[in-house]
Order: structure tokens, then C-alpha cells, then sequence
């Protein structure tokens, strides 16, 4: 990349966050200590908490409420690829946000096996491959009566922050 190509990537960049569109790299802030329930962006609207983050193993969980159901009751299957992308971007985000990178989701397919109507979503994020530039976790959603109700495959990219 030529020199002025790199300029007017950074001055995108620092206009963007002028405006509000983009999060100023490190900015985010990875919860201390766990349990935390994530208060900022969407992950704070349907309410996730984090249970466990390394950069092997995620684990959250999210309260079933009216307003994450769709209108047959069931949780939205929106919500669960929510958690699954969230789960994998935290654990990739602990490991490399230290080395200057970001982590930001790539690609999300989710299979939805058994509806959740009620009580509590647990969700398992497992490091599947960690590359340089991407890493792939899997992710399993269960009920209350830990019966396994979605599968997830979720790819993180890696870049410079």
C-alpha cells in the first residue's frame, strides 16, 4: 500500500470515529472479573453476561424475555447468532487485543435444532483453530435441561487495529 493510500485509509478512519461509526481501537474494554454482564452495544440490549473467557473456551448466558421471542414464542433465532458471534469474538479479542489487533466476525452459520421458550440460553464457545488471521470457534446453545438446541460455526478475523 502506497503512502498516500495509507493516509487517506487513517483519515477515514479518524473521521469515521468522529462520527461515531467506528470504535476507537482498544476502546473496548474486556470485563475484570466473572461473572459480567456486557453493558455496551447490542450484546448489552438482549442482556448477555459472561461466565467464562479465555481464548480457548467462551461460556454466556442470556435470560429468555418476551422481547428476544419471535411472534410463534420461540427465542429469536437473531438472539442466538448473537451469543454464538459474541461468544468467539470475546475469546479471540482476549488473546489478541494485547498484540494491537482487533477481532471482528467474518462469517456466522448457525443451525437451529430445538426451540427455547423460557428460562435461561447457555451458551459454549470452543477454539476450534487459531490462526493469524482467523480463528474459528464452535459454539453450542442449550436449555435449562442442558438439551443441546443450537450449533454454531463462527469465524473471527484478526487484524491491526
Amino acid at each position: 500500500m502506497t503512502s498516500v493510500a495509507m493516509e487517506r485509509k487513517s483519515a477515514a478512519r479518524s473521521s469515521a470515529r468522529a462520527l461515531g461509526k467506528v470504535p476507537a481501537p482498544m476502546q473496548a474494554k474486556l470485563p475484570v472479573s466473572l461473572p459480567a454482564m456486557v453493558e455496551l452495544g447490542f450484546d448489552g440490549l438482549y442482556g448477555l453476561e459472561l461466565l467464562e473467557l479465555t481464548d480457548e473456551l467462551v461460556r454466556g448466558r442470556v435470560a429468555v424475555r418476551d422481547d428476544l421471542k419471535q411472534p410463534a414464542g420461540l427465542v429469536h433465532g437473531g438472539v442466538h447468532a448473537a451469543i454464538a458471534e459474541s461468544l468467539a469474538s470475546f475469546g479471540t479479542a482476549f488473546a489478541v487485543m494485547p498484540e494491537g489487533k482487533l477481532a471482528m466476525g467474518l462469517s456466522n452459520q448457525t443451525s437451529f435444532l430445538r426451540p427455547i421458550t423460557q428460562g435461561v440460553i447457555d451458551a459454549k464457545a470452543t477454539r476450534r483453530h487459531r490462526g493469524r488471521t482467523t480463528w474459528v470457534w464452535e459454539i453450542e446453545i442449550f436449555d435449562d435441561q442442558a438439551r443441546l438446541c443450537v450449533l454454531s460455526r463462527v469465524t473471527i478475523a484478526v487484524r491491526d487495529a
